[in-house]
């Protein structure tokens, strides 16, 4: 069934490819307010050289530097992201308050929202409000283009690989529960 979720995560995964065309890590996202994209962004690590240029702190730069929100505008969006957000930006989340967050896969190496710590429930951060946080929407497209970015060179990498005699893994497990 076709859900609002869907529409806004293809958006997030137009974004995810545009940063794929441009050798990024392709993640994207997009902040919903109202039913209203208020800021989009993907990756551009390597294109600035900067390692907090994820997809999610561009997109909060752009609402913030519009001039038509403050900060307090995050207590009511909705973040679709096709990659669970990294420890990095889910404490960054956290402090903004965001509202809600969904995203298309788990990011199992640094995943910030259940995949490795639970930064956006953690009960010990009591600065800031907990959110809630679901994965999945459309995870499969998400996991094939992290798989066909990192089976390419990158030769922005601080150590770049050599990977020539790598292959595309098509087939996906399922989601564990």
């Amino acid at each position: 069934m076709e859900t609002i979720h869907h529409k806004y995560m293809r958006e997030a995964l137009n974004l995810a490819q545009e940063a794929y065309d441009n050798c990024e890590i392709p993640v994207g996202c997009v902040f919903v307010l109202d039913d209203k994209i208020i800021g989009s962004g993907r990756n551009r690590t390597n294109e600035t050289c900067n390692g907090t240029r994820h997809a999610e702190f561009e997109a909060i730069d752009q609402i913030l530097s519009s001039g038509e929100y403050t900060s307090e505008v995050f207590q009511r969006c909705i973040l679709y992201v096709t990659v669970e957000p990294c420890v990095m930006c889910s404490y960054a989340l956290r402090q903004l308050r965001i509202k809600h967050v969904y995203y298309g896969c788990a990011n199992e190496r640094f995943g910030g929202a259940g995949s490795v710590f639970n930064i956006h429930q953690d009960p010990q951060l009591v600065l800031h409000p907990a959110y809630q946080c679901e994965g999945g929407y459309y995870r499969d497209d998400s996991i094939m283009l992290l798989r066909k970015f990192y089976i390419r060179e990158n030769e922005k990498a601080p150590v770049p690989k050599r990977k020539h005699k790598r292959v595309l893994k098509t087939e996906i497990a399922p989601m564990k529960e």
